[in-house]
């Protein structure tokens, strides 16, 4: 699955997603493009975005979209963090189709699709 980290998580992150083709926004030339830009841009070569920008589910429909959307829920985006959500991302990466949101939330601990 080829996958897109949106830049408001750490870059590193990446490398915890084995077994994927993960690019961050900033590799791809596309930092500070707004959302609705952005997933136009990734929709032709990406599977998932994956962000923790919460509003973006409200900001733009994937309905529509070849793409999916994997929004984690989490109460800061250190690196650390996340890392105790990998087993909810990995299952939230296999699940998630096209034009689907996918939720990941630290608090539940699991993973639920809209």
């Amino acid at each position: 699955m080829r996958v897109l980290l949106d830049e408001c998580l750490p870059r590193k992150l990446k490398h915890d997603l084995l077994g994927h083709d993960v690019f961050t926004v900033p590799e791809m030339g596309w930092a500070s493009i707004k959302n609705g830009q952005l997933l136009t841009l990734m929709e032709p070569d990406f599977d998932v975005v994956i962000t923790i920008d919460g509003n973006l589910r409200y900001q733009q429909n994937v309905k529509d979209r070849d793409i999916g959307l994997l929004v984690i829920s989490a109460p800061d985006n250190t690196l650390e963090t996340l890392r105790t959500l990998l087993p909810e991302i990995f299952v939230a990466l296999t699940t998630v189709q096209s034009g689907e949101i996918a939720r990941v939330t630290v608090e539940e601990g699991n993973e639920t699709k809209e």
